[in-house]
């Protein structure tokens, strides 16, 4: 695509809702397992905890997707919380956030790709083993359609989102009639009691607190990938704040309407979701090769009839899907914050970069490669990967909330309208509420996840921190050495040039490389072989003077048969005795057309450019002799992708062939 076609790719509200709240969207799937995983440690005596959880959850999901709306409004750049927090708390806390979030687009990607296999896992058992490669094969498949383009990608993923969401409504709709009528489903599990861990079926005071937090930080995972859309606002179609913000909205109620119909349903139903399968009692066989069901699939088939009704394979199938394309909030996310990041300086540039379909396919690449990483290291375990989860997204939302309260107070102290004084106050009000909600959970998350495996995730973050900051004293440093003081001083003539054509034996590379050096007309020019071998250089010598070869050949001496280093040491000698003199190297190449030809020739050429470039005043310029293998002009090789950016002939959109260049 032509970068001047990025406009087509900007995105309708209908798409957007699936490509950047997928995320937030699908967590229902797992969220309120996540609840239950934690307070069954007690055995089912703590179950009833499980509104109360619930209902922090919501309160807090209401309260960020309000919050996130401001930012939306007065940040439509699409920085989202690492703009916010650059501009109003300065360049090292924007950093924090930058580090957070990139660390939790990569766990997006690994625990909904983790989750979904989960699901799929619950429909057919005998792919249990299989769980890595599906996995990891996932993560590549979403690579593939985030490489085709933000607009395509988000064609393929809006039907399965919307299918999950019809799924899990007609579930919660179908159960609470059932229940109202008085047939309350029951899960599989609702008869299979639960063996306290370490006895634990008692717990008051500060362990009964304690248990409950755990269990509240578990559920907020529902809130994960709730900031995408303030990352994505450049996106959306014009006008973007507003559908932005229509967007997240809806995507807000949405969230808490399934997840508080699938947690009212779990506890309608008693299902019960351990940790260890040999907590369960009852299981007939024992629990030795016993796989749970989710939760999501338990009450599926206590509310459709059975693992063999139709319904079931469709909520299966539908969870199983949004779960996995879910990580595309993460790809969505992550190349665009890396991009911005790159842009300014605290990533290596190639990460600005747009690719042949205008999506930064380097930040696509780099994700898929690490959450892969991730599950193939963990096993693509949902438990041990949510551990390090939910960590940054907190981070990230404490730290936007409250550079936006900063944010505002900069805005009432030069406004005197009152209606905009209104607004900003309303505003800075929800954004505090925000700050300080979400610093508790913070708080909460570390206590209750640290020891468990998050320390993992703020080492990470940490480690992130300081290379982007040694990336922009990098770029920051090569900046302030190029940048010209003295036009003047700085682009003084070397008073000569002095040119050497590098020799290994006379044929026609060499010749032409001799010919394009005189052609440069340098002061002086002369040739130097390495003596290696002494029967090949005294051959050269013989056909040097028998073809009457006008420029003179110098020999250097090896008696350790190296070619690289006396080479070097001759041209820093020169520049040495003879500082203002440049000096243009000529390296004569050999170029074919096929992979494995490289293997039949030695790279010496490449080595002596790479040591010769470090020399200052040292010009290396390769002079390239095609072999019949390479490619010509007059026989293009096959066209890629790309060729027509990269400048080879096609007919572009609504341009005459006579107009083109």
């Amino acid at each position: 695509m032509r970068s001047e076609e990025l406009g087509e790719t900007l995105l309708p509200k209908r798409l957007a809702l699936p490509i950047f709240a997928s995320d937030p969207l699908s967590s229902v799937a797992y969220a309120t397992q996540e609840i239950l995983l934690v307070l069954t440690v007690g055995g089912t005596a703590f179950l009833y905890l499980t509104p109360w959880v619930a209902a922090g959850v919501v309160a807090l999901m209401a309260v960020v997707v309000m919050s996130y709306r401001q930012v939306v409004h007065a940040y439509p750049s699409g920085g989202g919380s690492y703009e916010v927090v650059s501009r109003n708390l300065g360049a090292n806390s924007g950093l924090v956030v930058a580090a957070s979030l990139l660390v939790d687009y990569v766990m997006t990607v690994a625990v909904s790709v983790a989750s979904g296999v989960d699901n799929i896992i619950s429909a057919f058992n005998g792919l249990a083993d299989y769980r890595v490669p599906m996995a990891v094969g996932f993560v590549a498949l979403l690579a593939a359609m985030n490489l085709r383009g933000v607009r395509e990608s988000g064609k393929a993923f809006a039907a399965p989102t919307y299918l999950f969401i019809g799924a899990i409504l007609l579930m919660i709709i179908t159960g609470l009639i059932r229940a109202l009528f008085g047939d309350t489903p029951v899960a599989e599990s609702a008869a299979l009691g639960i063996v306290p861990v370490d006895g634990k079926d008692t717990l008051a005071g500060l362990g009964l607190l304690m248990l409950g937090l755990r269990a509240f930080a578990s559920g907020c995972t529902a809130l994960t990938g709730v900031e995408a859309i303030s990352n994505g606002v450049p996106a959306f179609r014009a006008p973007k704040s507003r559908n932005a913000a229509t967007t997240m909205s809806v995507m807000g109620i949405t969230a808490i309407v399934m997840f508080v119909g699938v947690t009212a349903l779990a506890l309608m139903a008693k299902v019960h979701y351990v940790d260890d399968a040999c907590q369960l009692t009852g299981i007939a066989g024992g629990c030795s090769g016993h796989t749970q069901q989710t939760v999501i699939a338990q009450l599926a088939a206590a509310i459709f009839g059975g693992t063999d009704s139709i319904l079931f394979y469709v909520v299966q199938a539908a969870t199983a899907l949004v779960l996995i394309l879910a990580a595309n909030t993460a790809f969505n996310g992550f190349p665009l914050l890396a991009s911005i990041l790159a842009e300014h300086r605290y990533l290596p540039r190639q990460m600005h970069t747009r690719g042949d379909r205008l999506a930064f396919s380097n930040g696509i690449i780099a994700l898929a490669v690490v959450a892969g990483g991730l599950l193939w290291l963990y096993g693509a375990d949902v438990t041990s990967l949510i551990h390090l989860y939910i960590l940054g997204v907190f981070t990230s939302f404490t730290l936007s909330q409250i550079g936006m309260v900063k944010h505002w107070n900069r805005v009432l102290t030069g406004e005197t309208d009152n209606s905009v004084r209104g607004s900003a106050q309303r505003s800075r009000i929800i954004n505090a509420l925000g700050a300080v909600t979400t610093a508790l959970v913070l708080v909460i998350v570390l206590l209750t996840k640290f020891t468990q495996g998050a320390w993992l995730a703020v080492v990470a973050a940490v480690v992130l921190w300081v290379m982007m900051r040694g990336i922009r004293r990098h770029y920051d440093s090569v900046a302030d050495e190029l940048a010209v003081d003295d036009p003047d001083a700085e682009s003084v003539r070397p008073s000569r040039v002095h040119g050497i054509v590098l020799v290994s034996k006379l044929h026609k590379p060499t010749l032409r490389a001799l010919g394009y050096a005189e052609a440069f007309r340098p002061d002086s020019l002369e040739a130097l072989t390495v003596a290696v071998e002494s029967d090949a250089t005294r051959e050269l010598e013989r056909q040097w003077d028998e073809l009457r070869v006008q420029v003179p050949l110098k020999v250097l001496e090896s008696p350790y048969r190296e070619i690289t280093k006396p080479v070097v040491q001759y041209v820093r000698e020169y520049r040495r005795t003879s500082p203002s003199e440049a000096v243009a190297v000529f390296i004569p190449e050999y170029v074919v057309g096929h992979w494995w030809e490289h293997l039949l020739h030695n790279q010496s050429a490449l080595w002596l450019k790479s040591r010769l470039l470090f020399t200052a005043g040292v010009m290396v310029i390769s002079v390239p002799w095609q072999l019949s293998s390479a490619p010509r002009a007059d026989h293009p090789a096959r066209r890629a992708p790309g060729s027509v950016r990269r400048g080879e002939p096609a007919r572009a959109k609504g341009v005459p062939e006579t107009e083109k260049v």
